[in-house]
Order: structure tokens, then C-alpha cells, then sequence
């Protein structure tokens, strides 16, 4: 009986904490998703009739929202690969006793604190048409490209989400590396394994939970590169970094929020589909692990 009073009165004190928080998650989240549910199903955000699914069928029918949402699905397809390859192999390079390693690990994670801004301007200065890189080429009898507005455009901004993001993920492979027990590595040494044996059967076999972990976070962080690719290249830029972000902030701007809700919506569906599946090969793999 003492104990249910003493469970009941943890329980009120943890909802009084609590309530803050979710009071922040209804008006922020909850009540802004079921408003543009309810925009994806009518003909107009003002005394708007139900149409259902037509703003739907509408948006796949645009070769606009296509083009947007094919290039969003080749950047991530391309960048999260290269991503968590450099990044594995940064991290493993830290792990060793490297010249000048704290002050590697240091240069990596430095971008992660650099204001977007910053980081355009850098990216401006080396690809503007009358950029370093322009003025370089045309100093050595070369012919200057326009960067951003030919097919470059796309390894330009995949080069940014990779200067960007490769700190972060090293670091989480830096903690995942010195979590595996040494002994492991001794005991194989013993039995006479190799370094590249160790490597295929206890050190990615023992990252693989981390792995995962960053697989999501980087497949999040290329949708965000939309920032540094509105401010380096515009509102329209060219074809090949037409980004689905792009498309919704061009649809907000028209204030046409049917399609602008709708487009959300089928990438969070797209986004929470893939997310479940890979959570269900983590799962597997864990299972075959143990």
C-alpha cells in the first residue's frame, strides 16, 4: 500500500515535469501535422472543399515534384554511401597513433560549429563564376566552368554535404571503435588473425549497431542540405540540385499549400517507410549476430 502511494506520487511528479514538454510537442507538432493533413485534402487552405486524394495524384502527375523528388533520392543514394565509407575510414585512422591526431580530430569536427553562412561564403569563393577556382584556370590558360549552373552543380553540393558532415559521423564512429573490448582483438591476434581479418569479423561486425545509427542520421543530414544549396545557388537552381526542399519552398512561396502539404507529406511517409525497413534489417542482423 506504501508503495502505491509512493508510485502514484512519482507518477504526478513526473507528469508535472513532463507537461511542459508535451504542452510544446501539441502546439508545435501535433496541431501544425493535422493542419496540413487537413490542407493536403482540400482545394483551397481558405473555406475549402474536400477532394481527398486528388492533390495527391495532381502532385505525381507534376513533372516538377518528379524531378525534385528523383534528384533527392540520387543525392541520397550517392552522398550517405561516401559519407559513412570516409567517415569509417577517418575514424579508423584516428583510432591509430597518427602525427598530430587531436588536432586532426579537432579539423574534422570544426565544421560542425561553422555558421551556415560562413560555409556559403567559403563555397561562394571557390566556385563563383569569378571564384579562386574560375580565376585559377584562367591563370593557367584552362577554360573557366560555371559551377553551379552546369551538371558540377551536383558534386559541388555533394562536396559540401560532405565537408560538413564527415566530423559527425566520425565522432560517433570514434565512440562505437572504443567500445569494442580489446580482448577481443588480442585473442585473435593469438590465434593468428590478420589486421584485415579483425577488421571484416570484430570491428564491423561490433559497428554495426553504430552503423546503422549513422546510416539514419546521414540519410536525415542529406535532406538538409537544402540550406547551403538555396543560399550558394538560389531559388532555382539548376536542374540537377532541383531538391524536393526546393519544390516545397517554391510551392509556400506561390502560397499553393495543397501541393506544398501534400509534397511534405508523402516525403515523410517515403522517409518513415524507408526508416522502418532499415530498423527491421538492424533487427535481423542483431538477431544473427547474438
Amino acid at each position: 500500500m506504501k508503495f502505491n502511494r509512493l508510485l502514484q506520487r512519482d507518477s504526478s511528479a513526473a507528469v508535472v515535469f513532463l507537461l511542459p514538454s508535451l504542452i510544446g510537442f501539441g502546439l508545435f507538432f501535433l496541431i501544425p501535422f493535422a493542419a496540413g493533413c487537413y490542407y493536403s485534402l482540400v482545394d483551397s487552405p481558405v473555406n475549402g472543399g474536400f477532394v481527398g486524394l486528388s492533390n495527391y495524384a495532381e502532385l505525381l502527375e507534376s513533372s516538377s515534384f518528379r524531378k525534385a523528388a528523383s534528384n533527392t533520392a540520387l543525392f541520397t543514394a550517392v552522398s550517405v554511401p561516401l559519407l559513412m565509407v570516409i567517415s569509417l575510414l577517418l575514424a579508423l585512422l584516428l583510432m591509430r597513433d597518427v602525427f598530430a591526431r587531436n588536432w586532426l580530430r579537432t579539423f574534422y569536427v570544426m565544421p560542425l560549429v561553422v555558421p551556415v553562412a560562413s560555409i556559403v561564403m567559403l563555397w561562394q569563393i571557390l566556385f563563383d563564376s569569378n571564384g579562386f577556382l574560375n580565376a585559377y584556370l584562367h591563370e593557367h590558360g584552362l577554360a573557366t566552368k560555371d559551377w553551379m549552373g552546369s551538371g558540377t552543380a551536383r558534386a559541388v553540393v555533394l562536396l559540401v554535404y560532405l565537408w560538413k558532415n564527415t566530423g559527425y559521423n566520425m565522432v560517433l564512429y570514434l565512440a562505437g571503435l572504443q567500445n569494442i573490448p580489446e580482448d577481443y582483438y588480442e585473442a585473435a591476434s593469438v590465434e593468428g588473425a590478420g589486421r584485415w581479418w579483425k577488421l571484416r569479423n570484430i570491428t564491423l561486425v561490433y559497428l554495426t549497431p553504430t552503423a546503422f545509427f549513422v546510416f539514419i542520421m546521414s540519410v536525415v543530414g542529406s535532406f538538409k542540405v537544402f540550406r547551403e544549396t538555396y543560399l550558394i545557388a538560389g531559388e532555382y537552381p539548376h536542374e540537377s540540385i532541383y531538391m524536393l526542399q526546393h519544390y516545397m519552398n517554391n510551392m509556400f512561396l506561390s502560397l499553393d499549400y495543397q501541393k506544398l502539404t501534400s509534397a511534405a507529406y508523402i516525403m515523410a511517409l517515403a522517409i518513415t517507410v524507408f526508416v522502418a525497413v532499415v530498423f527491421r534489417l538492424e533487427r535481423v542482423l542483431r538477431g544473427r549476430m547474438e
